[in-house]
């Protein structure tokens, strides 16, 4: 999938986190970066496919996003 993943260490949680921020609520953890990224690729095909199903917008990956 080509939708931008954000990956950072959150302390709180003591894992990696793995965001998508174009599929709103798209999240997933890992004891790894790498775990963090697989487990987050799992998601945004489980999300996709939930949005499919119930007749809901799916953005198209825009790619790199810009942020200030």
């Amino acid at each position: 999938m080509k939708y931008e993943v954000i990956i950072y260490w959150s302390e709180e949680d003591k894992s990696f986190v793995a965001e998508v921020p174009e599929l709103a609520g798209c999240v997933a953890d890992g004891e790894t970066y790498v775990e963090a990224l697989q487990n987050v690729q799992i998601v945004m095909q489980e999300w996709i496919e939930t949005a499919q199903e119930l007749g809901r917008f799916i953005p198209q990956p825009k790619g790199k996003l810009v942020y200030a």
